[in-house]
């Protein structure tokens, strides 16, 4: 399965799991076990430098577990057929988004007139506020 062209996992180190979905459904979610569970070790993914690993790990949170294994599961679709190929979608929507390299955010000032905008702001709201008190006798 290729996700980029440098980001690739070998067919043989996905494994599928059939089982019942959870939800309505009636008689069809009782009998038949269309929900798909994917498995893939983190490992197995070729491509991905130690920088994407932790970005991985990240944004997949608790569906990676101690072993580093990362699971997926799809349950929307009536069909395995369906489930797995969504399944296969958000794997490697997972992977491409972990690939990409946050870019750095660059420190800035505030501009002159957003200082003055924001004194001017709150000298208003100073003189509103003193308007309300009202005078002592």
């Amino acid at each position: 399965m290729h996700i980029t062209p440098r980001i690739h996992i070998e067919d043989e180190d996905l494994q599928f799991e059939f089982i019942r979905a959870s939800g309505p459904g009636g008689q069809n979610v009782n009998k038949v076990a269309t929900a798909v569970r994917l498995r893939v070790r983190v490992d197995a993914i070729h491509g991905l430098d130690a920088d994407a690993r932790g970005r991985l790990e990240a944004l997949a949170g608790k569906r990676i577990t101690v072993e580093g294994e990362l699971i997926i599961r799809a349950e929307a679709h009536r069909t395995q057929d369906a489930n797995r190929k969504a399944a296969l979608e958000r794997l490697a929507l997972l992977i491409s988004q972990a690939a990409v390299r946050p870019k750095p955010r660059r420190a800035t000032k505030p501009t002159r007139a957003s200082k003055e905008r924001r004194l001017a702001s709150k000298a208003k709201q100073s003189r509103l506020k003193t308007l309300r008190k009202g005078t002592e006798d």
